[in-house]
């Protein structure tokens, strides 16, 4: 017996919206790791890295939109070897120039938005791409739209678990539990 199309369709949508469920979910323990906190506490380095909450928050932000444009345009060519390069990602981890808090928090809310609204317009989670060509990255692989938002569950997640260490230094307080 096969599915008919609407029953493929539910079970498409179902999917998509317990994978945009999952991703809300770490985006929404990623927040709780800001919430109570001044912006100079944000921008803290309590430990020996040079992570600080509001440039996880920025960097999860920015990867988002990456993977987005990824699903949409393609890759992107970039010379992952140039100091240009490695300066940009950087400055994802840290504010610059004028920004602000706010400005980022508000950034990554409608990152949220953005993200939902695209993976909810995709006729399927089939949408498909080749994978820039990067060292960490199989040659001739190819990402679905199913494939980028399980990588940014995971990227979320394990900036979450960043965030948990850096907020326990500064004040104690933790996300779980």
């Amino acid at each position: 017996m096969t599915a008919t199309a609407t029953e493929s369709n539910i079970q498409v949508d179902v999917e998509r919206e317990a994978l945009l469920a999952f991703l809300a979910e770490q985006r929404e323990f990623l927040l709780t790791t800001v919430r109570g906190l001044d912006d100079e506490r944000l921008q803290e380095r309590p430990t020996v890295s040079v992570l600080n909450l509001i440039g996880l928050v920025k960097h999860v932000s920015n990867v988002e939109r990456g993977w987005l444009r990824f699903i949409e345009q393609g890759s992107p060519e970039v010379d992952y070897e140039s100091q240009e390069t490695y300066d940009q990602h950087e400055n994802t981890f840290r504010l610059v120039g004028d920004e602000t808090v706010q400005e980022i928090l508000t950034h990554y809310a409608e990152t949220a938005r953005a993200t939902e609204a695209y993976v909810r317009s995709l006729p399927s989670l089939e949408v498909s791409r080749p994978l820039p060509a990067a060292p960490w990255f199989p040659e001739d692989t190819a990402w679905t739209a199913r494939d980028v938002l399980l990588h940014l569950i995971r990227e979320t997640a394990q900036h979450c678990g960043h965030a948990d260490i850096i907020r326990e230094s500064i004040d104690g307080q933790k996300t779980m539990g």
